[in-house]
Protein backbone atom coordinates (compact mmCIF):
# COMPACT_ATOMS: atom_id res chain seq x y z
CA UNK A 1 0.00 0.00 0.00
CA UNK A 2 0.95 3.39 -0.42
CA UNK A 3 2.21 5.42 2.19
CA UNK A 4 0.09 8.31 1.59
CA UNK A 5 -3.17 6.27 1.54
CA UNK A 6 -3.54 6.71 5.21
CA UNK A 7 -7.26 5.91 4.75
CA UNK A 8 -9.41 3.12 5.63
CA UNK A 9 -10.30 0.34 2.59
CA UNK A 10 -13.77 1.43 0.95
CA UNK A 11 -16.01 -0.62 2.24
CA UNK A 12 -19.51 1.17 2.08
CA UNK A 13 -19.95 4.14 -0.96
CA UNK A 14 -23.10 5.80 -1.43
CA UNK A 15 -23.86 7.01 -4.85
CA UNK A 16 -26.07 9.73 -6.14
CA UNK A 17 -25.88 11.14 -9.08
CA UNK A 18 -27.89 13.35 -11.75
CA UNK A 19 -25.55 12.96 -14.50
CA UNK A 20 -25.65 9.05 -14.29
CA UNK A 21 -22.72 9.03 -17.66
CA UNK A 22 -20.57 5.91 -16.73
CA UNK A 23 -21.86 5.45 -12.97
CA UNK A 24 -22.66 2.09 -13.54
CA UNK A 25 -19.30 0.85 -14.71
CA UNK A 26 -17.76 2.72 -12.09
CA UNK A 27 -20.16 1.07 -9.32
CA UNK A 28 -19.66 -1.93 -11.01
CA UNK A 29 -15.98 -1.15 -10.21
CA UNK A 30 -16.39 -0.78 -6.50
CA UNK A 31 -18.59 -3.44 -5.87
CA UNK A 32 -15.65 -5.76 -8.08
CA UNK A 33 -13.29 -4.23 -4.88
CA UNK A 34 -16.13 -5.34 -2.23
CA UNK A 35 -17.45 -2.03 -1.66
CA UNK A 36 -20.79 -1.79 -0.55
CA UNK A 37 -23.17 0.56 -2.87
CA UNK A 38 -25.94 2.29 -1.38
CA UNK A 39 -27.85 4.68 -3.51
CA UNK A 40 -30.98 7.27 -4.23
CA UNK A 41 -34.26 6.93 -6.12
CA UNK A 42 -33.38 6.97 -10.00
CA UNK A 43 -29.63 6.09 -9.13
CA UNK A 44 -30.32 2.97 -7.37
CA UNK A 45 -32.50 2.16 -10.30
CA UNK A 46 -30.16 2.55 -12.76
CA UNK A 47 -27.62 0.49 -10.77
CA UNK A 48 -30.03 -2.36 -10.38
CA UNK A 49 -30.85 -2.73 -14.05
CA UNK A 50 -27.51 -2.52 -14.54
CA UNK A 51 -26.68 -5.81 -12.41
CA UNK A 52 -25.10 -3.69 -9.77
CA UNK A 53 -26.30 -4.50 -6.51
CA UNK A 54 -27.20 -1.97 -4.49
CA UNK A 55 -28.79 -1.03 -0.71
CA UNK A 56 -31.52 1.37 -0.94
CA UNK A 57 -31.17 5.00 0.99
CA UNK A 58 -34.14 4.09 3.14
CA UNK A 59 -32.85 0.96 4.59
CA UNK A 60 -29.99 3.02 5.90
CA UNK A 61 -31.67 5.92 7.56
CA UNK A 62 -35.04 4.09 8.21
CA UNK A 63 -37.43 6.72 6.68
CA UNK A 64 -38.29 6.87 3.50
CA UNK A 65 -37.89 9.39 0.73
CA UNK A 66 -40.34 12.04 0.69
CA UNK A 67 -41.32 15.11 -0.50
CA UNK A 68 -40.73 14.44 -4.19
CA UNK A 69 -37.24 13.25 -3.22
CA UNK A 70 -36.52 16.90 -1.43
CA UNK A 71 -35.81 14.72 1.43
CA UNK A 72 -33.72 11.28 1.30
CA UNK A 73 -30.24 11.77 2.44
CA UNK A 74 -30.49 14.53 4.94
CA UNK A 75 -30.18 12.04 8.00
CA UNK A 76 -27.64 11.11 10.94
CA UNK A 77 -26.88 7.60 9.69
CA UNK A 78 -26.15 9.59 6.09
CA UNK A 79 -23.90 12.48 7.54
CA UNK A 80 -22.63 10.83 10.57
CA UNK A 81 -21.45 7.87 8.77
CA UNK A 82 -19.50 10.89 6.32
CA UNK A 83 -18.34 13.38 9.35
CA UNK A 84 -17.44 10.60 11.95
CA UNK A 85 -13.59 10.96 12.67
CA UNK A 86 -11.98 7.77 12.51
CA UNK A 87 -9.14 8.23 14.89
CA UNK A 88 -11.87 9.99 17.67
CA UNK A 89 -13.33 7.28 20.00
CA UNK A 90 -16.10 9.50 21.25
CA UNK A 91 -16.64 9.87 17.77
CA UNK A 92 -16.83 6.32 16.98
CA UNK A 93 -18.63 5.71 20.24
CA UNK A 94 -21.21 7.93 19.28
CA UNK A 95 -21.70 6.05 15.74
CA UNK A 96 -21.82 2.59 17.85
CA UNK A 97 -24.27 3.81 20.12
CA UNK A 98 -26.77 5.14 17.26
CA UNK A 99 -26.29 2.21 14.77
CA UNK A 100 -24.16 4.79 12.74
CA UNK A 101 -21.80 2.79 9.78
CA UNK A 102 -19.02 4.58 7.95
CA UNK A 103 -19.33 5.79 4.35
CA UNK A 104 -15.99 5.82 2.84
CA UNK A 105 -16.79 7.32 -0.34
CA UNK A 106 -19.81 9.23 -1.06
CA UNK A 107 -20.54 9.99 -5.51
CA UNK A 108 -22.67 12.82 -6.23
CA UNK A 109 -22.90 15.61 -8.94
CA UNK A 110 -25.51 17.92 -8.51
CA UNK A 111 -28.85 19.02 -9.97
CA UNK A 112 -28.40 20.84 -13.38
CA UNK A 113 -29.40 23.92 -12.00
CA UNK A 114 -26.80 26.25 -13.82
CA UNK A 115 -28.43 24.18 -17.45
CA UNK A 116 -31.87 24.23 -16.14
CA UNK A 117 -31.78 28.19 -16.24
CA UNK A 118 -29.77 28.78 -19.12
CA UNK A 119 -32.67 27.37 -21.39
CA UNK A 120 -35.40 30.74 -22.69
CA UNK A 121 -39.12 30.85 -20.56
CA UNK A 122 -37.40 29.01 -17.87
CA UNK A 123 -40.97 28.22 -15.61
CA UNK A 124 -39.48 29.52 -11.94
CA UNK A 125 -41.34 26.00 -9.91
CA UNK A 126 -38.88 24.48 -12.69
CA UNK A 127 -35.52 26.35 -11.30
CA UNK A 128 -36.53 25.84 -7.80
CA UNK A 129 -36.67 22.04 -8.06
CA UNK A 130 -33.11 22.17 -9.41
CA UNK A 131 -31.69 23.54 -6.64
CA UNK A 132 -29.79 20.74 -5.43
CA UNK A 133 -29.81 20.25 -1.30
CA UNK A 134 -28.56 17.07 -0.11
CA UNK A 135 -26.22 17.16 -2.87
CA UNK A 136 -23.78 19.55 -1.73
CA UNK A 137 -24.63 18.89 1.68
CA UNK A 138 -23.36 14.96 1.27
CA UNK A 139 -20.26 16.64 -0.44
CA UNK A 140 -19.22 19.25 1.96
CA UNK A 141 -19.71 16.55 4.78
CA UNK A 142 -17.32 14.07 3.05
CA UNK A 143 -14.87 16.73 1.87
CA UNK A 144 -14.71 18.21 5.66
CA UNK A 145 -13.76 14.71 6.40
CA UNK A 146 -11.78 13.74 3.64
CA UNK A 147 -8.77 12.13 5.53
CA UNK A 148 -10.82 9.31 5.90
CA UNK A 149 -13.72 9.80 3.38
CA UNK A 150 -13.23 9.77 -0.52
CA UNK A 151 -15.40 12.28 -2.31
CA UNK A 152 -16.55 12.62 -6.26
CA UNK A 153 -18.11 14.94 -8.44
CA UNK A 154 -17.29 14.27 -11.97
CA UNK A 155 -17.17 11.19 -13.74
CA UNK A 156 -14.02 11.89 -14.88
CA UNK A 157 -12.77 11.40 -11.94
CA UNK A 158 -14.15 7.64 -11.63
CA UNK A 159 -10.97 6.09 -13.15
CA UNK A 160 -8.54 7.41 -10.85
CA UNK A 161 -10.54 6.19 -8.13
CA UNK A 162 -10.66 2.63 -8.98
CA UNK A 163 -7.16 2.73 -10.17
CA UNK A 164 -6.17 4.46 -6.77
CA UNK A 165 -8.16 1.27 -5.09
CA UNK A 166 -6.34 -1.15 -7.16
CA UNK A 167 -3.42 -0.09 -6.31
CA UNK A 168 -3.76 0.77 -2.32
CA UNK A 169 -5.68 -2.68 -1.43
CA UNK A 170 -9.29 -1.01 -1.21
CA UNK A 171 -7.98 2.23 -0.32
CA UNK A 172 -7.50 5.73 -2.13
CA UNK A 173 -4.24 8.00 -1.48
CA UNK A 174 -4.57 10.90 0.88
CA UNK A 175 -3.30 13.11 -2.51
CA UNK A 176 -6.07 11.81 -4.14
CA UNK A 177 -8.52 12.91 -1.52
CA UNK A 178 -7.34 16.30 -0.46
CA UNK A 179 -7.57 17.11 -4.28
CA UNK A 180 -11.15 15.67 -4.56
CA UNK A 181 -12.19 17.80 -1.73
CA UNK A 182 -10.75 21.05 -2.87
CA UNK A 183 -12.98 20.37 -6.09
CA UNK A 184 -15.91 19.76 -4.01
CA UNK A 185 -15.46 23.34 -2.33
CA UNK A 186 -14.79 24.65 -6.07
CA UNK A 187 -18.25 23.52 -7.42
CA UNK A 188 -20.26 24.27 -4.73
CA UNK A 189 -19.66 27.54 -4.05
CA UNK A 190 -19.78 28.08 -8.25
CA UNK A 191 -23.22 25.93 -7.76
CA UNK A 192 -24.43 28.81 -5.24
CA UNK A 193 -22.97 31.18 -6.98
CA UNK A 194 -25.31 30.36 -9.75
CA UNK A 195 -28.37 30.07 -7.80
CA UNK A 196 -27.58 33.35 -6.16
CA UNK A 197 -26.92 35.21 -9.62
CA UNK A 198 -30.55 33.23 -10.95
CA UNK A 199 -32.40 34.61 -8.05
CA UNK A 200 -30.56 37.86 -7.64
CA UNK A 201 -31.79 38.49 -11.54
CA UNK A 202 -35.40 37.08 -10.81
CA UNK A 203 -36.07 39.48 -7.73
CA UNK A 204 -35.08 42.25 -9.56
CA UNK A 205 -38.33 41.45 -11.79
CA UNK A 206 -37.08 39.13 -14.81
CA UNK A 207 -33.93 36.96 -16.00
CA UNK A 208 -30.66 38.19 -14.73
CA UNK A 209 -29.61 39.11 -18.08
CA UNK A 210 -32.74 41.44 -18.48
CA UNK A 211 -32.22 42.93 -14.82
CA UNK A 212 -28.30 43.46 -16.49
CA UNK A 213 -29.77 45.67 -19.13
CA UNK A 214 -32.07 47.25 -17.39
CA UNK A 215 -29.74 48.66 -15.23
CA UNK A 216 -31.70 47.99 -12.11
CA UNK A 217 -28.39 46.88 -9.87
CA UNK A 218 -25.63 45.40 -9.44
CA UNK A 219 -25.39 42.18 -6.67
CA UNK A 220 -24.10 42.93 -3.36
CA UNK A 221 -21.94 39.64 -4.10
CA UNK A 222 -20.63 37.96 -6.93
CA UNK A 223 -19.29 34.61 -7.44
CA UNK A 224 -17.58 33.35 -10.74
CA UNK A 225 -17.25 30.21 -12.08
CA UNK A 226 -14.89 29.46 -14.59
CA UNK A 227 -13.01 26.15 -15.62
CA UNK A 228 -9.54 25.88 -17.04
CA UNK A 229 -9.73 25.31 -20.31
CA UNK A 230 -6.34 25.48 -21.28
CA UNK A 231 -2.69 26.20 -20.16
CA UNK A 232 -0.96 28.32 -22.51
CA UNK A 233 2.60 28.38 -23.27
CA UNK A 234 2.91 32.19 -21.72
CA UNK A 235 0.96 35.18 -21.46
CA UNK A 236 1.54 38.73 -23.53
CA UNK A 237 5.00 37.77 -23.22
CA UNK A 238 7.42 34.58 -22.64
CA UNK A 239 8.00 35.63 -18.70
CA UNK A 240 4.32 35.92 -18.07
CA UNK A 241 2.37 32.45 -17.20
CA UNK A 242 -0.49 32.31 -19.09
CA UNK A 243 -4.02 30.65 -19.43
CA UNK A 244 -7.41 30.25 -20.43
CA UNK A 245 -10.69 29.87 -18.57
CA UNK A 246 -14.02 29.14 -20.58
CA UNK A 247 -17.23 30.18 -19.01
CA UNK A 248 -19.93 27.16 -18.66
CA UNK A 249 -22.80 29.12 -18.61
CA UNK A 250 -21.78 31.55 -21.93
CA UNK A 251 -23.80 30.75 -24.83
CA UNK A 252 -23.51 31.68 -28.73
CA UNK A 253 -20.39 31.34 -30.56
CA UNK A 254 -17.02 31.38 -28.55
CA UNK A 255 -13.43 31.88 -29.18
CA UNK A 256 -12.37 29.86 -26.33
CA UNK A 257 -14.63 26.56 -27.09
CA UNK A 258 -14.30 27.20 -30.78
CA UNK A 259 -13.44 24.08 -32.90
CA UNK A 260 -9.49 24.08 -33.87
CA UNK A 261 -9.89 22.54 -36.88
CA UNK A 262 -6.10 23.10 -37.93
CA UNK A 263 -2.73 24.46 -36.16
CA UNK A 264 -1.20 24.91 -33.14
CA UNK A 265 -3.01 25.70 -30.01
CA UNK A 266 -3.93 29.54 -29.99
CA UNK A 267 -1.51 31.83 -27.56
CA UNK A 268 -2.42 34.21 -25.09
CA UNK A 269 -2.58 37.22 -27.59
CA UNK A 270 -4.16 35.26 -30.77
CA UNK A 271 -7.02 34.54 -28.72
CA UNK A 272 -7.04 38.48 -27.51
CA UNK A 273 -7.11 38.82 -31.14
CA UNK A 274 -9.75 35.91 -32.23
CA UNK A 275 -12.25 37.60 -29.25
CA UNK A 276 -11.78 40.96 -30.75
CA UNK A 277 -12.42 40.06 -34.39
CA UNK A 278 -15.18 37.69 -33.66
CA UNK A 279 -17.07 40.47 -32.04
CA UNK A 280 -16.37 42.65 -35.09
CA UNK A 281 -18.08 40.77 -37.50
CA UNK A 282 -20.91 39.86 -34.99
CA UNK A 283 -21.40 43.52 -34.90
CA UNK A 284 -20.75 43.65 -38.34
CA UNK A 285 -22.96 41.64 -40.16
CA UNK A 286 -26.07 43.53 -38.37
CA UNK A 287 -25.94 46.57 -40.71
CA UNK A 288 -26.35 44.82 -43.91
CA UNK A 289 -29.08 42.02 -43.65
CA UNK A 290 -27.95 38.79 -45.78
CA UNK A 291 -23.79 40.35 -46.40
CA UNK A 292 -21.05 38.72 -44.98
CA UNK A 293 -18.72 40.50 -43.13
CA UNK A 294 -15.04 40.10 -42.88
CA UNK A 295 -12.37 41.55 -40.68
CA UNK A 296 -9.04 41.76 -40.32
CA UNK A 297 -7.64 42.43 -36.83
CA UNK A 298 -4.25 43.31 -35.23
CA UNK A 299 -3.72 43.95 -31.58
CA UNK A 300 -7.18 43.95 -31.34
CA UNK A 301 -7.90 46.56 -33.49
CA UNK A 302 -9.15 46.57 -36.80
CA UNK A 303 -7.21 47.20 -40.00
CA UNK A 304 -9.82 45.66 -42.31
CA UNK A 305 -13.42 45.40 -42.28
CA UNK A 306 -15.84 45.39 -44.94
CA UNK A 307 -19.42 43.66 -45.65
CA UNK A 308 -20.08 42.25 -49.11
CA UNK A 309 -22.94 40.56 -50.81
CA UNK A 310 -20.23 37.24 -51.06
CA UNK A 311 -17.33 35.60 -48.44
CA UNK A 312 -14.42 36.18 -51.65
CA UNK A 313 -15.46 39.75 -52.09
CA UNK A 314 -16.03 40.64 -48.25
CA UNK A 315 -12.69 39.30 -47.79
CA UNK A 316 -10.56 41.11 -50.34
CA UNK A 317 -12.34 44.97 -49.63
CA UNK A 318 -11.55 44.04 -45.88
CA UNK A 319 -7.60 42.85 -46.93
CA UNK A 320 -7.45 46.12 -48.93
CA UNK A 321 -7.94 48.14 -46.05
CA UNK A 322 -4.06 47.86 -44.97
CA UNK A 323 -2.34 44.57 -46.31
CA UNK A 324 0.67 46.17 -44.86
CA UNK A 325 -0.66 45.73 -41.28
CA UNK A 326 -2.77 42.56 -41.52
CA UNK A 327 0.45 40.29 -42.58
CA UNK A 328 0.32 37.77 -39.70
CA UNK A 329 -3.40 39.50 -38.24
CA UNK A 330 -5.94 37.71 -37.64
CA UNK A 331 -9.35 37.23 -40.33
CA UNK A 332 -12.70 36.71 -39.31
CA UNK A 333 -16.05 35.86 -41.19
CA UNK A 334 -20.04 36.09 -40.14
CA UNK A 335 -20.31 33.28 -42.78
CA UNK A 336 -18.84 29.39 -44.12
CA UNK A 337 -15.50 30.25 -45.83
CA UNK A 338 -15.87 28.55 -49.40
CA UNK A 339 -13.12 27.19 -51.37
CA UNK A 340 -12.43 30.25 -53.48
CA UNK A 341 -12.52 32.59 -50.48
CA UNK A 342 -9.59 30.45 -49.23
CA UNK A 343 -7.51 30.08 -52.22
CA UNK A 344 -7.76 33.78 -52.33
CA UNK A 345 -6.49 34.10 -48.80
CA UNK A 346 -3.65 31.43 -49.43
CA UNK A 347 -2.70 33.35 -52.55
CA UNK A 348 0.92 35.44 -52.72
CA UNK A 349 2.77 36.47 -49.53
CA UNK A 350 -0.01 36.89 -47.03
CA UNK A 351 0.57 35.33 -43.53
CA UNK A 352 -2.54 34.57 -41.47
CA UNK A 353 -1.90 33.59 -37.74
CA UNK A 354 -5.90 32.69 -36.98
CA UNK A 355 -8.86 32.41 -39.26
CA UNK A 356 -12.33 32.47 -37.57
CA UNK A 357 -15.71 31.35 -39.19
CA UNK A 358 -18.95 29.63 -38.52
CA UNK A 359 -17.77 26.98 -40.70
CA UNK A 360 -15.30 25.85 -43.67
CA UNK A 361 -16.22 24.06 -46.90
CA UNK A 362 -14.01 21.05 -47.41
CA UNK A 363 -11.79 22.15 -49.99
CA UNK A 364 -11.28 25.56 -48.19
CA UNK A 365 -10.03 23.78 -45.14
CA UNK A 366 -7.46 21.58 -47.86
CA UNK A 367 -6.60 24.59 -49.81
CA UNK A 368 -6.09 26.74 -46.05
CA UNK A 369 -3.68 23.88 -44.28
CA UNK A 370 -2.11 23.41 -47.36
CA UNK A 371 -0.66 26.92 -47.26
CA UNK A 372 0.15 27.19 -43.92
CA UNK A 373 0.83 24.72 -41.66
CA UNK A 374 0.60 26.12 -38.29
CA UNK A 375 -2.11 28.84 -38.82
CA UNK A 376 -5.10 28.21 -36.71
CA UNK A 377 -8.19 27.88 -38.44
CA UNK A 378 -11.57 28.18 -36.17
CA UNK A 379 -15.00 26.93 -36.20
CA UNK A 380 -17.65 28.86 -33.74
CA UNK A 381 -20.51 27.83 -35.58
CA UNK A 382 -23.76 30.23 -36.80
CA UNK A 383 -22.69 34.13 -35.28
CA UNK A 384 -26.23 35.22 -34.21
CA UNK A 385 -26.84 38.71 -32.88
CA UNK A 386 -23.78 39.47 -30.11
CA UNK A 387 -24.58 38.54 -26.48
CA UNK A 388 -24.95 40.79 -23.84
CA UNK A 389 -24.94 40.24 -20.07
CA UNK A 390 -22.06 41.43 -17.82
CA UNK A 391 -18.06 41.76 -18.83
CA UNK A 392 -15.57 42.25 -16.00
CA UNK A 393 -12.04 43.49 -16.26
CA UNK A 394 -9.52 42.70 -13.62
CA UNK A 395 -7.70 46.00 -12.07
CA UNK A 396 -5.37 45.93 -8.83
CA UNK A 397 -7.36 45.04 -6.04
CA UNK A 398 -10.56 44.11 -7.68
CA UNK A 399 -13.01 44.17 -10.86
CA UNK A 400 -14.71 46.28 -12.84
CA UNK A 401 -18.11 45.14 -13.43
CA UNK A 402 -20.67 46.33 -16.81
CA UNK A 403 -23.08 45.77 -19.32
CA UNK A 404 -21.61 44.68 -22.28
CA UNK A 405 -21.90 47.32 -25.41
CA UNK A 406 -24.70 45.62 -27.19
CA UNK A 407 -26.32 48.31 -28.16
CA UNK A 408 -27.76 47.88 -31.52
CA UNK A 409 -26.35 50.61 -34.08
CA UNK A 410 -28.42 51.99 -36.57
CA UNK A 411 -27.55 54.39 -38.88
CA UNK A 412 -31.54 55.30 -40.12
CA UNK A 413 -31.64 56.88 -35.99
CA UNK A 414 -28.62 58.92 -36.82
CA UNK A 415 -29.70 63.15 -36.59
CA UNK A 416 -28.44 64.93 -39.64
CA UNK A 417 -26.73 67.84 -37.82
CA UNK A 418 -25.41 69.78 -40.51
CA UNK A 419 -24.20 69.77 -44.13
CA UNK A 420 -26.18 68.42 -47.17
CA UNK A 421 -28.87 65.75 -46.19
CA UNK A 422 -27.13 62.50 -46.71
CA UNK A 423 -28.60 59.26 -49.44
CA UNK A 424 -28.60 56.33 -48.42
CA UNK A 425 -25.41 55.37 -49.29
CA UNK A 426 -24.34 57.46 -47.28
CA UNK A 427 -26.45 56.28 -44.16
CA UNK A 428 -25.26 52.94 -44.70
CA UNK A 429 -21.65 53.88 -44.75
CA UNK A 430 -21.67 56.29 -41.31
CA UNK A 431 -23.40 52.99 -39.48
CA UNK A 432 -20.84 50.66 -40.89
CA UNK A 433 -17.80 53.39 -40.12
CA UNK A 434 -19.12 53.92 -36.69
CA UNK A 435 -19.54 49.50 -36.05
CA UNK A 436 -15.88 50.10 -36.39
CA UNK A 437 -15.13 52.58 -34.66
CA UNK A 438 -16.57 50.58 -31.72
CA UNK A 439 -14.56 48.02 -32.14
CA UNK A 440 -11.01 50.27 -32.31
CA UNK A 441 -8.93 51.33 -29.07
CA UNK A 442 -10.02 54.55 -28.20
CA UNK A 443 -9.68 57.42 -28.71
CA UNK A 444 -11.10 56.12 -32.51
CA UNK A 445 -11.43 57.86 -36.03
CA UNK A 446 -11.86 55.77 -39.02
CA UNK A 447 -12.26 56.20 -42.57
CA UNK A 448 -14.42 54.48 -45.37
CA UNK A 449 -16.66 53.76 -48.19
CA UNK A 450 -18.53 51.86 -50.14
CA UNK A 451 -19.27 49.18 -47.08
CA UNK A 452 -15.38 49.06 -45.93
CA UNK A 453 -12.42 50.39 -44.00
CA UNK A 454 -9.92 52.56 -45.46
CA UNK A 455 -7.86 53.50 -42.84
CA UNK A 456 -8.16 54.16 -38.60
CA UNK A 457 -6.58 55.79 -36.06
CA UNK A 458 -6.81 54.03 -32.35
CA UNK A 459 -5.39 54.12 -29.00
CA UNK A 460 -4.13 57.37 -29.25
CA UNK A 461 -3.78 60.32 -25.95
CA UNK A 462 -5.56 62.78 -28.21
CA UNK A 463 -8.33 62.56 -31.04
CA UNK A 464 -6.41 65.09 -33.73
CA UNK A 465 -3.70 62.30 -33.78
CA UNK A 466 -5.98 59.41 -34.98
CA UNK A 467 -7.48 61.50 -36.98
CA UNK A 468 -3.74 62.36 -38.73
CA UNK A 469 -3.37 58.67 -38.31
CA UNK A 470 -6.73 57.34 -40.12
CA UNK A 471 -6.19 60.32 -43.33
CA UNK A 472 -2.90 58.86 -43.81
CA UNK A 473 -4.00 54.99 -43.75
CA UNK A 474 -6.83 56.14 -46.17
CA UNK A 475 -5.24 58.70 -48.17
CA UNK A 476 -4.40 56.08 -50.93
CA UNK A 477 -8.06 54.26 -50.76
CA UNK A 478 -9.65 57.99 -50.78
CA UNK A 479 -7.37 59.29 -54.03
CA UNK A 480 -9.07 55.77 -55.74
CA UNK A 481 -12.69 56.10 -55.03
CA UNK A 482 -14.84 55.66 -58.10
CA UNK A 483 -16.48 58.87 -59.01
CA UNK A 484 -19.51 59.86 -56.80
CA UNK A 485 -18.55 58.23 -53.84
CA UNK A 486 -18.22 59.82 -50.74
CA UNK A 487 -15.45 59.22 -47.81
CA UNK A 488 -17.06 58.97 -44.14
CA UNK A 489 -14.88 59.24 -40.94
CA UNK A 490 -16.79 58.18 -37.66
CA UNK A 491 -15.37 59.01 -34.57
CA UNK A 492 -16.50 56.95 -30.95
CA UNK A 493 -16.97 60.21 -28.52
CA UNK A 494 -17.54 63.62 -29.82
CA UNK A 495 -15.10 66.07 -31.34
CA UNK A 496 -13.96 68.58 -28.19
CA UNK A 497 -12.54 71.30 -30.87
CA UNK A 498 -13.18 71.41 -34.37
CA UNK A 499 -9.43 70.65 -35.15
CA UNK A 500 -9.69 67.12 -36.05
CA UNK A 501 -13.05 67.49 -38.31
CA UNK A 502 -10.48 70.22 -40.06
CA UNK A 503 -8.24 67.60 -40.69
CA UNK A 504 -10.55 65.57 -41.90
CA UNK A 505 -12.44 68.14 -44.36
CA UNK A 506 -9.21 68.87 -45.68
CA UNK A 507 -8.74 65.24 -46.09
CA UNK A 508 -11.62 64.88 -48.61
CA UNK A 509 -13.97 63.31 -45.86
CA UNK A 510 -17.36 64.19 -47.08
CA UNK A 511 -19.80 62.92 -43.90
CA UNK A 512 -18.59 63.13 -40.24
CA UNK A 513 -20.17 61.11 -37.89
CA UNK A 514 -19.61 61.25 -34.31
CA UNK A 515 -21.99 60.77 -30.76
CA UNK A 516 -22.14 64.81 -30.15
CA UNK A 517 -22.96 66.04 -27.00
CA UNK A 518 -19.58 68.48 -26.97
CA UNK A 519 -20.28 72.14 -26.16
CA UNK A 520 -18.14 73.09 -28.98
CA UNK A 521 -20.60 70.62 -31.20
CA UNK A 522 -21.51 73.92 -32.97
CA UNK A 523 -17.95 74.94 -34.17
CA UNK A 524 -17.95 70.94 -36.02
CA UNK A 525 -21.55 72.12 -37.46
CA UNK A 526 -20.26 75.43 -38.68
CA UNK A 527 -16.82 73.62 -40.39
CA UNK A 528 -19.48 71.02 -41.81
CA UNK A 529 -21.69 73.85 -43.29
CA UNK A 530 -18.71 75.93 -44.80
CA UNK A 531 -17.24 73.20 -46.32
CA UNK A 532 -20.03 71.14 -47.53
CA UNK A 533 -20.01 68.05 -45.24
CA UNK A 534 -22.43 66.22 -43.66
CA UNK A 535 -22.54 65.64 -40.19
CA UNK A 536 -24.46 62.76 -38.50
CA UNK A 537 -25.05 62.35 -34.70
CA UNK A 538 -25.34 59.26 -33.36
CA UNK A 539 -26.56 60.18 -29.70
CA UNK A 540 -24.57 57.10 -28.33
CA UNK A 541 -21.16 56.92 -27.32
CA UNK A 542 -18.48 53.63 -27.49
CA UNK A 543 -15.54 53.86 -25.31
CA UNK A 544 -13.39 50.66 -25.67
CA UNK A 545 -10.20 51.23 -23.66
Amino acid sequence: MSAVAAGPRIRRALVSVSDKSGVAEFARGLAALGTEIVSTGGTAAALAAAGVPVIPIEDVTGFPEMMDGRVKTLHPRVHGGLLGVRSNAEHLAAMEAHGIRPIDLVCVNLYPFEATVAKPGIAEHEAIENIDIGGPSMLRSAAKNFESVTVVTDPAQYPRVLESMRANAGATTLDLRREFAQAVFARTAAYDGAIARWMDGHRAGGDAQHAEHAGAHFPPHVSLRLELADELRYGENPHQRGAVYADPSATGPSVVRARLLHGKPLSYNNLLDAGAALELVQDLATQRAGACACAVIKHTNPCGAALADDVLASFERAWAGDPLAAFGGIVAFSREVDAATAEAMAAGERFLEVVIAPGYAPKALEALRARWKNARLLAVGELGAPAGGLSWRSVPGGMLAQDRDALPIDAATFTHAAGPAPDAAMRADAGVLFTVAKHLKSNAVCIGAGGRLFGAGAGQMDRVASCRNAVEKARAAMAAMPSGQAAVAASDAFFPFADGPTLLADAGVRCIVHPGGSKRDPETFDLCNARGITCLLTGSRHFRH
